[in-house]
């Protein structure tokens, strides 16, 4: 049954009121808290979800919201059939330092299942969207992965946990592994804009271990939508509680997946 277009036009509009607060608190130092000694959140995270639980409570009230600032212990099956999944600011400490890398991600899961995504950079202007079954657009436009073939003409991306201080041999040896196989690789502190970047074709590939359904549930949808694969370390289905995601344009997975197994080993 093709899904009611409200529910993507209300994630639409959710995320370019949030971009609005974004730009509203962005290089004005905003007041920003410590939720452990490098995770931090400000006050536009904060009024940013608050606005958009206000708006799903308001449109749709049996639905249910998981979003970062409100997660607590939040359950990984959903208490209801339809539930949002929102990080009202993705890549915090880049918003809090002045660098204009960041974006809210919303995701829109029935039945377990990921069915919308949307990431919106609002410096950027730049909104990604996808459908289950529907493609992968930027501000409409669809949108491919890329086409290379071999890790030494691929740009990637990945990130580190804010516990990489406790136990940081393991992802400094896989990252380092990877500087000697691609053409390069970047860490820009967003991972819902890293996966959308590997959607559009400007990344080649992402990993990270460690991440939130939040981070990662609207972008691994827009990846997959624009052709993209999706898998965890072990090459099985990402677990969006599992904490780990590979993504590529499919054609350098299976390196991907050998370089970080071997690091791991």
């Amino acid at each position: 049954m093709p899904l009611d277009p409200a529910y993507l036009a209300t994630a639409i509009e959710a995320a370019l009121a949030a971009g609005r607060i974004h730009k509203q608190f962005f290089r004005q130092n905003p007041e920003v808290q410590k939720k452990g000694p490098i995770d931090l959140v400000t006050a536009a995270d904060l009024a940013a979800e608050r606005e958009f639980r206000a708006l799903i409570s308001r449109r749709f009230p049996d639905h249910s919201v998981l979003g970062e600032e409100g997660a607590g212990g939040a359950p990984a099956v959903s208490q209801t059939r339809c539930r949002w999944i929102v990080d009202p600011l993705d890549g915090t400490t880049n918003f809090a330092h002045g660098l204009a890398l960041f974006c809210v991600s919303i995701a829109f899961e029935v039945d377990g299942t990921i069915e919308l995504g949307v990431v919106y950079d609002p410096i950027a202007d730049e909104l990604f969207a996808a459908e289950r079954g529907g493609g992968a657009r930027l501000n409409g436009q669809l949108i491919h992965v890329s086409n290379r073939a071999t890790l030494l003409d691929g740009l990637l991306c990945t990130g580190f946990p804010y516990s990489i201080r406790e136990r940081p041999q393991r992802q400094v040896e896989v990252f380092a592994s990877f500087l000697g196989r691609a053409r390069a690789v970047r860490r820009l502190g967003s991972a819902a804009l890293d996966l959308s970047y590997v959607a559009a074709g400007r990344f080649d590939g992402f990993w990270e271990l460690q991440l939130h359904p939040w981070d990662m549930a609207a972008g691994a949808l827009i990846v997959s939508e624009a052709g993209g694969r999706v898998t965890n370390y072990s090459n099985q289905p990402i677990d969006l509680f599992g904490g780990q995601i590979v993504v590529s344009n499919g054609w350098l997975h299976e390196d991907m997946l050998a370089i970080i197994q071997d690091a791991a080993r």
